[in-house]
């Protein structure tokens, strides 16, 4: 009877998971067809002449890999810095006891929740002032907006769960704050903010908007912009499409497989009382 009810739970699952991946797999299958195949009336589960002039045309034509090097830059330098700031900042929410604590951090949260349509303009407005329009170091400044209050709602939450008496401990052992935090808090929020660190990255790496309104150089693009221009008015190159967005998905997954179980250690972290 045991063995009856595992199946009844396992078959669910493996439903759930083959709905959830089709869409993966039929964007693999469609970037390696030939065009005719695309267009075909009734479309084949497996490519009858499978090739890779989609890559090809992404790699060597349309110079992809340099809007994946734009994206992958800007990402990881603001995910880092955003981090490191967010860290000194959800420290100083999850510690210290000063006037107005409780309004600030919940203005935090209202901050990565306001619509980024309503802070385009007034961003590049700054960003034009500044002389950093159609540039990267532009995206720099902009990015922050949302994932330095992403990161200190979420690392406010890891840093209550470490217990103060470790940090008094240390005081009583001559350890001030700042060596305190360096020296023991940073190193036991690590899985938090690995965690922290990839969802950054994950929400620089998917930005749209305002490398819309930024970027216009095809030098400074990124990949969602490249991947955006493969659809002209109602013409779709869904060849260079599908496989460009097979090489978006690469880095994203791989900072998953290889940060996963810290990733899931700091989901758990921040989750515990």
């Amino acid at each position: 009877m045991r063995k009856k009810y595992q199946y009844l739970v396992i078959l669910p699952a493996v439903i759930f998971v083959i709905v959830a991946l089709f869409p993966v797999y039929w964007t693999l299958n469609t970037s390696i067809k030939t065009q005719a195949e695309v267009y075909l009336m009734r479309p084949a589960l497996w490519p009858h002449s499978p090739t890779l002039n989609s890559y090809r045309s992404l790699i060597f034509e349309r110079h992809f890999l340099n809007n994946l090097r734009n994206s992958f830059f800007v990402s990881v330098i603001v995910a880092l810095l955003s981090v490191a700031v967010s860290s000194l900042a959800a420290y100083a929410f999850a510690r210290l006891r000063f006037f107005g604590r409780r309004a600030l951090g919940n203005s935090i949260l209202y901050a990565y929740l306001m619509p980024r349509s309503v802070m385009f303009i007034p961003l590049y407005v700054l960003i034009t002032n500044m002389g950093l329009q159609n540039t990267l170091v532009g995206l720099g400044w902009i990015y922050p907006t949302f994932t330095i209050p992403y990161a200190t709602w979420m690392l406010i939450s890891y840093f209550r769960t470490i217990p103060i008496a470790l940090e008094e401990a240390a005081k009583i052992d001559g350890c001030g704050r700042m060596r305190s935090l360096f020296q023991i808090v940073l190193p036991l929020a690590s899985p938090g903010i690995a965690a922290t660190i990839i969802f950054s990255f994950t929400l620089c790496w998917s930005e749209y908007q305002y490398a819309l309104v930024t970027i216009t150089s095809s030098v400074f693009k990124t990949l969602t912009l490249a991947l955006s221009e493969m659809v002209v008015a109602d013409v779709y190159a869904w060849g260079p499409l599908m496989a460009g967005s097979i090489i978006a998905t690469l880095p994203v997954m791989l900072m998953y497989i290889v940060g996963s179980k810290q990733l899931v250690s700091g989901l758990t972290l921040g989750g515990v009382k």
